[in-house]
């Protein structure tokens, strides 16, 4: 009797732990969404979409009042599926680096952008914003450098403390003259070395630069989030048939358990939509 109860037992682990090891594969890329307007919710719903992921300036507004504020955040919670990410974070206006730096302007106003976010259910402040931290010409670079990662470095328990983490956002050299690589952007985030600054990949910015897959098989451990689009006119995937699966493979190999917003500039929302789902998942069925 002894013997047969350790063996179930036995038997019983082994089954919970397949089980769990199969949740843990299934949560891959399970999340997509769109970047565009809360208002758009119920027709995302209907393709299978997860969430909606905004703009900080229309939707958190935090140059705007606590009335308008609530007017928009009355609509996403009414909506069919959620705000879950925000992006355009700190407006050009509001120099991250160089001689014309306004830290203390930046942190009111992103104290502001986080507390909202709290509010309206928001995990993730993409910190893309190239007009912000674009570096002036002829401004040392590594001047610029620790700038950023100071700023950053007071960001982080702020945004700690309203439950939000900021995704640091590579942009292409095209866009933006510093942090241009998952590789330049995973330094500047194991620097700064706080749980509420993370990393995010957009497939976009990568192909446009000629990136492969190797930032994100070398930093997929600071991944918190992820963007998506074709190289060819910034389209929305399935427009030109191009192959994403070498990133898909390297985000699944790495672990990653984040969402995938299309950033992407549409046509026509409402029938490219189920296009570039159907294309994001006949691609990730292919992987091993």
């Amino acid at each position: 009797m002894i013997k047969y109860i350790k063996t179930s037992t036995y038997m019983l682990l082994v089954c919970l732990t397949v089980s769990c090891a199969t949740k843990t594969e299934d949560v891959f890329l399970t999340e997509i969404g769109v970047c565009t307007s809360v208002s758009n919710a119920e027709m995302l719903a209907t393709h299978g979409y997860s969430y909606i992921e905004e703009s900080v300036g229309r939707f958190l507004m935090p140059a705007k009042s606590e009335a308008e504020f609530q007017e928009a955040l009355q609509e996403a919670q009414n909506a069919a599926i959620p705000v879950k990410a925000c992006n355009s974070f700190i407006p050009g206006s509001l120099k991250s680096v160089g001689p014309d730096a306004v830290h203390s302007e930046i942190l009111e106003f992103m104290e502001t952008a986080f507390r909202r976010a709290q509010l309206a259910g928001v995990e993730y402040i993409v910190f893309g914003s190239g007009g912000s931290r674009g570096i002036p010409e002829g401004f040392p670079r590594e001047d610029a450098r620790r700038q950023f990662i100071d700023l950053c470095s007071q960001m982080a328990p702020i945004a700690a403390r309203y439950n939000v983490v900021v995704v640091l956002e590579p942009l292409n050299t095209k866009e933006c003259n510093f942090i241009n690589s998952v590789e330049e952007g995973g330094k500047i985030v194991e620097e700064v070395n706080h749980p509420n600054f993370r990393l995010l990949a957009d497939i976009y910015h990568m192909l446009m630069d000629g990136e492969g897959p190797g930032g994100i098989e070398k930093y997929g451990h600071l991944l918190h989030h992820t963007h998506i689009a074709e190289k060819e006119g910034r389209a929305a995937p399935g427009t030109h048939n191009e192959d994403f699966t070498a990133y898909f493979a390297a985000l699944k190999n790495g672990g990653y358990k984040g969402k995938m917003s299309i950033e992407c500039k549409w046509g026509d929302l409402e029938i490219q939509a189920p296009v570039a789902m159907e294309a994001i998942k006949k691609q990730l069925v292919t992987l091993k």
